[in-house]
């Protein structure tokens, strides 16, 4: 079944009313008569229409899905523009609720404070394309970009994890996450490509647990996928435990 992204008012009415971007992926679709479709808000909202051959009609309630009790929270520095897309696609295809993204001392593209509005638009529009293939009720919050030293300070309500080679060897994510007692919202700090710098490696280990995310070396967009695959799997597994 195809799905349609829309407003929530859209979903709300009985005659929707779709947006140009809705209208124009429709009949792209060139539907026939008696096929169905899913319209959905990436906000946890769907309903399922049928096209008479004029437009849809609604067949089915409003179904509203529930989220996590815990939420998965991606804090990244921000890639290169295609790696950088393809990081939001997959993470929100994973489930994460949260995608911070991060500029760092060593973070290669640099933002300019004017232009970071209109990216996190951008991104959220990738994010909302994945909903749409992926079957996802939820599209993630994502912020602003922000500086490395904000960053840590959003991390307040997060048990956090990020990748670090420390004395001693780190435990894996998930033999931390296994041996965590789990009662804060969950994440994961992915680096830029040439690593944190000693001083901010220092201030993030203080508020953030080590861990090894494998044998090999991973690149930065890897290494934020790897992460929020072990995260999501350990809140599926525990999901009857209220993660």
């Amino acid at each position: 079944m195809h799905r349609l992204y829309v407003e929530t008012s859209v979903l709300e009415a009985e005659v929707p009313i779709l947006s140009k971007e809705a209208s124009r992926h429709l009949k792209v679709l060139r539907p026939q008569k008696g096929e169905q479709f899913e319209l959905f808000d990436a906000l946890g909202a769907w309903r399922v229409y049928e096209f008479n051959g004029l437009g849809l009609l609604p067949i089915s309630s409003l179904s509203i899905a529930t989220r996590h009790k815990r939420e998965i929270a991606l804090f990244a520095c921000v890639t290169k523009s295609s790696r950088w897309d393809w990081t939001i696609e997959k993470a929100t295809e994973l489930g994460v609720d949260l995608i911070v993204p991060v500029i760092s001392s060593r973070t290669i593209v640099r933002i300019p404070s004017s232009e970071r509005q209109a990216k996190r638009e951008r991104w959220y529009r990738i994010a909302i394309e994945a909903v749409g293939q992926s079957g996802a009720r939820f599209a993630p919050k994502i912020n602003m970009p922000v500086d490395f030293d904000e960053a840590l300070n959003l991390l307040s309500s997060y048990e956090c994890f990020t990748g670090a080679l420390t004395t001693p060897s780190p435990p894996s994510l998930l033999t931390a996450l296994q041996n965590a007692s789990i009662k804060r919202n969950l994440a994961v700090f992915i680096g830029p490509e040439g690593d944190f710098t000693p001083e901010e490696l220092d201030k993030l280990l203080a508020v953030s647990k080590p861990v090894n995310l494998g044998e090999t070396v991973l690149r930065a967009e890897t290494a934020s996928i790897y992460g929020l695959s072990v995260l999501s799997a350990f809140r599926c597994a525990h999901s009857r435990e209220n993660l």
